[in-house]
């Protein structure tokens, strides 16, 4: 196969464009993300320079790593990246390496958190400077108090800024950009109403943005007329305190001529439901706010990157060639396939695992302070992986279930060299794919789906479906090696009432939306429940949470938490917590609370209250199969994540 036959459907995404001294190779740019994977002093860990040699290696013309402080005030969180260190140099100059040795230009994101410098944010809590500086004095939401930022600090930070950006130059990396949007210091000083300053740095916008502009004047000269500098400007704040696409239009004027590209994002950082506009969960359409960008690029000459759910290839094609923009920049997609840019150029689209927004990769960054993604197993390992061998010994395989874990299994297994059959009782694939990815806002889990589906037919493993893998059937089989993934069962809560007609489970629900009356109860406020009654209430019914638990979502990493909280909010989800279901009548729903019954009304009642492994089942078929892999919920119920991860990494080592 002609390796770049992609150029010929992709001519202007693959296009090279030269900016400044630099020649980039196509208009795919790796946004500038950044993982917890650093040390308490600020410096990057070898860890961070593999996963970001990974991103080049994929394609992508030019490889970012995001949020390096340039000043002690100006840190928000525990794991950011210091410039202002000593000892910095050697982990920058090492992931610069890493990126061009891996074919890819290297970019790195100046930052500076203003306010949320040593107070708590999105990021987590740290204490690091004696004082919070922001625009003006206020007091936030809760308790912390920021001064005024006086003019000595705002010309430290100035230098502060020239000095990182040519700290960043020696060591290797092409592009800086300056992050001037989502809440931090400049977003800050440009607000109309967090800024309320009377000298020279608030009122008009001229003086809101000169903080900005004297800043990346400063870096100009620091770094030299050749070198590029990108500024990330939001095309809206979405905020009643923050700047709208008129404003951001004129501060795009006025730095334009001074730096090289404007990346136009939007949102905000500290306010959950506009974090994920600014990083759209499923919800959002693919390339939601690429508008924005094609607005600002309509008045300044300078060149425009694009960012929001850009995902699909034919879509950034379309971007660069209709002149929206003149890069699209990516974050989650790179994290579910570093090798999207690579496929495409080859005429590979339909094998790009497609990223499901599920906000995990962030969610790890708290949890296990790194990266990780649920589509993709090798992400935030890529310091540690080795690639997939042919085994010494070829085997006769039986993967059991043909979910995400079953697929992966059998795909992994045959790339092993194995000869794989894979069982599936239902008459196609998927498991709990299909049902996850049928309410409003999911289908990227459906892509997700078909990729997998493609790979296991391109593997060459037999497929049996309609096929009951019982105990016969594996005795029969006599399996060197079983893979068991048969996913739960959905848990049938014991309440009066559970058998009547109008009760369905949440697969059901999902599966069969026209099942459902006007009005919908579902019972059970975890993620399963909340996602359907989303999807109800966007569809036209009346939708009702009913949780025992004090809180919903608890099962949620923080981000995806607050997207579907948005929604509930949105689509005018009712949601009743602390409150323990009694009955269900043909009326609706009856549940306790503080000694109160209360009856919700129900044309259709949806269970929704967890899964439960089969042990039984799982335990009798080990006992056939010695050489037995137990993988996905049928092991311990998780999400989608673990299922992959779990089946890629051990049919590695079979």
């Amino acid at each position: 196969m002609n390796k770049t036959c992609g150029k010929e459907k992709y001519p202007n995404l693959f296009s090279p464009i030269r900016v400044g001294n630099l020649r980039f190779k196509n208009r795919i740019i790796a946004a500038p993300t950044s993982p917890s994977m650093i040390t308490p002093e600020g410096y990057l860990m070898p860890e961070s320079a593999y996963y970001l040699g990974k991103k080049a290696a994929g394609g992508a013309a030019l490889v970012d790593w995001g949020e390096a402080i340039v000043h002690v005030t100006g840190q928000s969180h525990s794991k950011q990246v210091r410039l202002d260190v000593t000892g910095v140099r050697t982990g920058l100059s090492y992931a610069a390496k890493m990126i061009h040795n891996n074919g890819a230009l290297a970019g790195i994101q100046l930052s500076h958190g203003g306010m949320y410098g040593g107070l708590t944010s999105v990021g987590g809590s740290v204490i690091a400077c004696d004082h919070a500086w922001g625009p003006s004095d206020c007091v936030m939401p809760n308790g912390e108090k920021v001064e005024e930022m006086p003019r000595e600090i705002i010309d430290t930070i100035i230098k502060a800024f020239a000095d990182g950006a040519k700290l960043c130059k020696e060591c290797g990396y092409d592009m800086v950009q300056v992050h001037a949007a989502h809440g931090w210091l400049f977003s800050q000083f440009l607000s109309p109403v967090q800024n309320k300053r009377t000298d020279e740095f608030g009122g008009s916008l001229e003086n809101r943005a000169r903080f900005l502009v004297m800043t990346l004047k400063a870096i100009r000269e620091a770094v030299g007329p050749m070198f590029p500098i990108e500024v990330r400007l939001a095309g809206d704040d979405y905020a009643d305190f923050g700047v709208h696409l008129e404003e951001e239009i004129e501060v795009a004027k006025m730095i334009d001529g001074i730096v090289d590209i404007i990346n136009v994002s939007c949102g905000h950082h500290e306010v959950p439901e506009l974090f994920t506009v600014q990083t759209p969960s499923g919800y959002f359409e693919k390339g939601c706010y690429v508008g924005l960008a094609a607005e600002i690029k309509k008045h300044v000459k300078c060149l425009v990157s694009c960012m929001g759910a850009v995902k699909d290839v034919d879509l950034m094609e379309e971007i660069i060639a209709s002149g929206k923009a003149d890069f699209v920049m990516l974050g989650r997609p790179l994290l579910a396939d570093p090798f999207l840019p690579e496929k495409a150029l080859e005429g590979k689209t339909d094998d790009i695992t497609p990223c499901i927004r599920c906000y995990e990769c962030f969610g790890e960054t708290q949890l296990g302070e790194a990266v990780k993604c649920s589509v993709n197993p090798c992400t935030g390992n890529e310091m540690y992986e080795t690639p997939v061998g042919k085994a010494k010994i070829k085997k006769k395989a039986l993967v059991v279930g043909g979910g995400p874990g079953g697929m992966q299994a059998a795909i992994t297994l045959r790339e092993r060299g194995h000869e794989v059959t894979l069982v599936e009782k239902s008459d196609h694939l998927g498991g709990n794919l299909i049902p996850a990815g049928s309410p409003f806002g999911k289908s990227d889990v459906l892509e997700l789906n078909e990729v997998l589906k493609r790979r296991v037919e391109r593997s060459g493993a037999k497929l049996l479906l309609n096929t009951n893998a019982d105990e016969e059937f594996v005795k029969d089989f006599n399996p060197d090696v079983m893979f068991l993934a048969v996913g739960a069962r959905e848990v049938i809560p014991p309440i009066k009432g559970i058998d009547m007609p109008h009760v369905i489970s949440a697969s059901e629900a999902e599966l069969h939306p026209e099942k459902a009356g006007e009005k919908v109860v579902i019972i059970g406020g975890g993620l399963v429940g909340c996602e359907a009654a989303v999807s109800f209430a966007h569809n036209g019914h009346k939708a009702s949470v009913i949780e025992m638990r004090n809180e919903i979502l608890l099962e949620c990493n923080f981000i995806y938490k607050g997207a579907l909280e948005y929604q509930i909010k949105k689509n005018n989800v009712d949601v009743y917590t602390g409150a323990a279901v009694k009955e269900i009548n043909q009326t609706g729903v009856v549940y306790e609370k503080d000694g109160v019954l209360t009856t919700v009304e129900a044309d259709t009642v949806v269970y929704a209250v967890g899964f439960k492994a089969p042990y039984d089942f799982v335990d009798k078929m080990c006992d056939i199969v010695q050489n037995t892999v137990i993988i996905g919920d049928c092991k311990k119920v998780g999400q989608i994540g673990n299922a992959i991860d779990q089946a890629y990494h051990m049919a590695k080592i079979v």
